[in-house]
């Protein structure tokens, strides 16, 4: 088999029409994780009575499930409770309204949820204890004290898993095809179809995804070199 250097170019341009979509599921997914990731880890880390007991039983069950399944039982599962709740309230809204790439989200944002709550979970194990214990010494609230000394030092020391986080969700992007959602990978199919040249159009998808996946790698590593460089103690104006 001859490789076709011209059609993996030319299906490395069409390509790049896919990124924004797979970025967007990426940063959309991985923003909202680490809100629900947070959460769940504060209410872990601070055992808070029920929420902390839901919120173990959310990350195993996540954890413990395909990614691809969250997908298919939010594709499949939110319309009927989406359009049961709109007649019973009397709402013209239904559920095909929803985007295609509304259920990515959403599906994809819950996933990232449970590791992200993993991964800061970890980052507030890693802060000494008696630096909490020193802030209310001086008078801060909890909030506070998390707010200018825990979460910055958390995440300084997470940084590392939260670029593995958003490098897996760039790459669990690709499931977003099976609700017929356009990323790079499926692009790549479409592209492939006209001449079936299925490899070279993958080949080009894999360039163009190590070359997002470098290019996270290192500006995870000026963001790791300027939290080294800002360290004062830990704690954040």
């Amino acid at each position: 088999m001859k490789l076709d250097f011209e059609f993996i170019w030319t299906a490395f341009v069409a390509l790049l029409g896919a990124v924004p979509t797979s970025l967007a599921i990426t940063v959309v997914s991985v923003s909202c994780g680490f809100l629900i990731g947070t959460a769940v880890a504060l209410s872990r880390h601070f055992r808070i009575p029920v929420i902390s007991q839901v919120g173990t039983a959310y990350v195993t069950f996540i954890r413990g499930t395909p990614m691809i399944t969250h997908l298919l039982l939010i594709y499949f599962g939110l319309p009927i409770l989406v359009d049961a709740a709109a007649e019973s309230l009397g709402i013209g809204f239904r559920s095909v309204s929803i985007p295609m790439i509304g259920f990515a989200y959403i599906a994809f944002s819950i996933t990232a949820g449970a590791y992200m709550s993993e991964v800061v979970r970890s980052g507030l194990l890693a802060v000494n204890r008696g630096q909490l214990e020193a802030a209310y010494s001086v008078g801060m609230t909890t909030p506070q004290a998390l707010r200018r000394i825990v979460l910055p030092q958390a995440l300084a020391a997470s940084l590392p898993n939260l670029s593995n986080m958003l490098i897996g969700m760039l790459h669990g992007s690709t499931l977003a095809f099976t609700v017929s959602v356009v990323e790079i990978n499926a692009k790549a199919q479409i592209v492939a179809t006209t001449n079936w040249k299925f490899f070279e159009a993958y080949l080009a998808a894999a360039l163009l995804f190590w070359g997002l996946t470098f290019i996270i790698e290192r500006l995870t590593a000026l963001a790791e070199k300027r939290f080294r460089l800002n360290d004062r103690g830990g704690v954040s104006s």
